[in-house]
């Protein structure tokens, strides 16, 4: 059986780069028949916040990518602490006493000799009473995991074949001073014990999952199948994050963009496939191929959003926005008529409060002072309403033969005072929803 993960930790709010790990390591599941896991990476007690956990929950519920367990690494630490005594009693676990400032001071030596700036596994040399003297002075050491230096090789499913020699990084640290176990140990361990089949993350745990390749092969376990999808830049090719905290799933819901728009630009971006709005997260499901995807950067542009959910919100029944129009306050028996007028006419749905605003009478539009005398002859000819669908012919055609205009300059002015707009729906179907006649500012 397929399974895959996704381990957000609870130290923040999920942003767009979150968005794509998460999305295809579901849609890999979902197409296989398989099992998704949301596995929380809490295992750092002072950042990880239950109210981060929460909202991770919560915004993966408003796209409808539902997962078939949760998992959390703290409640998991007796794994971690029993897989450090195999890795120990293997022979490939080691504790290391460096202070920040040595490694620090070690890294620069190495580059400025022209070598790699990887650890010079200074501590396998300590004897027990040298680690001894070390704890006393500075307490617990760090643990590395020793490599084989060989070269890590393995088939990508987006990368294709794809090798790391191991001599060239660090052995890396899985458990910290503190005792702390880190990530990449956490990850091994889950992935292992939990079965996973197929590993979809950013290009930049590469390095990572040279290591825990190794990691894995150590405890006994065969690796799973790794994909590494591209990074995400801005629209310029600029480095996006900077400007990740601006793209949180969370501020784009309240900028309201639909989750099948950004769903649909997700699934799609930075593969050989182009963007097409879908109706349903199984018409994903049915159309991804996570080959079909590529390893240079993906440009990301937060205006790619808007058409793709202006499309999405034309095509929704009634049924779909009446929680919206009932908090408008739109009454029950213009709604159908108010949605169908306004529905091809809006960005997000927070756009139909500006537009029921106008049909309410609370928006007075500016008129241009070169209209204000006809727009004033214009209102005067119009009666109170209940207007229908015949009283913008007769109105525009009773304001031509008294002040002459026409044309352009008869219909633009009075749909622009009477919406405060220059385009928009036929005004034929705007004005059976005005609730009062329009007024003058």
């Amino acid at each position: 059986m397929t399974v895959t993960r996704f381990a957000p930790s609870p130290t923040g709010y999920l942003h767009i780069g979150n968005l794509r790990t998460a999305l295809f390591n579901y849609l890999i599941a979902r197409k296989a028949g398989g099992t998704f896991i949301l596995r929380l990476d809490d295992t750092d007690p002072e950042r990880s916040k239950p109210e981060f956990a929460d909202a991770i929950m919560e915004d993966l519920d408003w796209l409808g990518l539902t997962w078939d367990r949760v998992e959390r690494q703290s409640a998991r630490l007796d794994r971690y602490a029993a897989a450090a005594e195999t890795l120990r009693a293997a022979g490939r676990f080691y504790e290391a006493f460096e202070t920040p400032t040595e490694l620090d001071l070690k890294r620069k030596k190495q580059l400025n000799m022209g070598r790699p700036p990887v650890y010079d596994r200074a501590a396998l040399a300590l004897s027990d009473e040298e680690k001894a003297k070390l704890r006393a002075e500075r307490g617990q050491g760090v643990w590395r995991f020793k490599l084989d230096h060989a070269r890590i090789e393995w088939k990508d499913g987006i990368l294709g074949e794809t090798s790391i020699d191991a001599a060239s990084v660090s052995d890396p640290v899985l458990i910290r001073q503190d005792g702390q176990v880190l990530y990449t140990l956490a990850s091994v361990v889950d992935d292992t014990e939990m079965g996973v089949t197929h590993v979809v993350r950013g290009s930049d745990h590469v390095t990572n999952t040279a290591t825990q390749i190794q990691i894995m092969e150590a405890l006994g376990a065969a690796p799973p199948a790794f994909a590494h999808h591209s990074l995400l830049t801005g629209p310029g090719g600029e480095a996006l994050s900077k400007r990740l905290g601006t793209l949180s799933l969370r501020d784009l819901r309240a900028r309201g963009v639909a989750p099948m728009a950004l769903l649909s630009l997700m699934a799609r971006l930075g593969s050989s496939d182009p963007v097409e709005l879908r109706g349903s997260i199984a018409e994903l499901v049915e159309g991804f191929d996570i080959a079909r995807f590529g390893a240079a950067p993906t440009k990301f542009d937060e205006a790619d959003l808007a058409p793709l959910t202006a499309r999405h919100l034309a095509g929704l029944p009634l049924s779909a926005v009446k929680d919206k129009l009932d908090a408008l306050g739109v009454p029950g028996a213009l709604q159908l008529h108010f949605w169908t007028v306004c529905r091809e006419n809006i960005s997000t749905l927070s756009d139909l409060d500006g537009w029921w605003e106008v049909f309410e009478g609370g928006a007075i539009p500016e008129v241009a002072e070169e209209d204000r005398a006809f727009v004033e002859t214009a209102f005067g000819l119009l009666g109170e309403p209940p207007y229908d669908g015949d009283t913008w012919g007769a109105w525009t055609s009773a304001a031509k033969a008294a002040t002459g205009r026409k044309g352009r300059g008869l219909f633009m002015p009075l749909r622009h005072a009477v919406t405060g707009r220059t385009k928009g729906p036929e005004m034929a179907d705007v004005m059976p929803l005005m609730q009062v006649k329009p007024g003058l500012r």
